[in-house]
């Protein structure tokens, strides 16, 4: 699903234009992103949590020459789904199959 797709499905479920559906989905991403980029936890209730994490630095190994590469520190954003939004998923998927 892409986000044109998510643009249509809700502009057609709310009655709001395509245009205006867009700049919603549009302020929320850069509203999400705004707040993970200054160190802030984002929760949604029954869905899940953005936040960063830190990852320290290590040594990588390149598998086609073997060789040893530094990978520095760095900051990584994750998601963190709410136990309710797993357990919707692993039920939709069982009935699915």
């Amino acid at each position: 699903m892409t986000k044109a797709d998510i643009v249509d499905q809700i502009s057609s479920a709310t009655g709001l234009t395509k245009l205006e559906t867009e700049a919603v989905i549009n302020g929320f991403i850069a509203s999400v992103k705004q707040a993970v980029v200054a160190g802030e936890t984002i929760h949604l209730r029954g869905f899940g949590s953005f936040q960063v994490q830190h990852r320290a630095p290590r040594t990588a190994r390149n598998p086609r020459t073997n060789e040893a590469v530094k990978i520095g520190e760095r900051y990584v954003p994750i998601f963190k789904a709410s136990r309710e939004f797993r357990d919707s998923v692993d039920e939709g998927a069982r009935a699915s199959r």
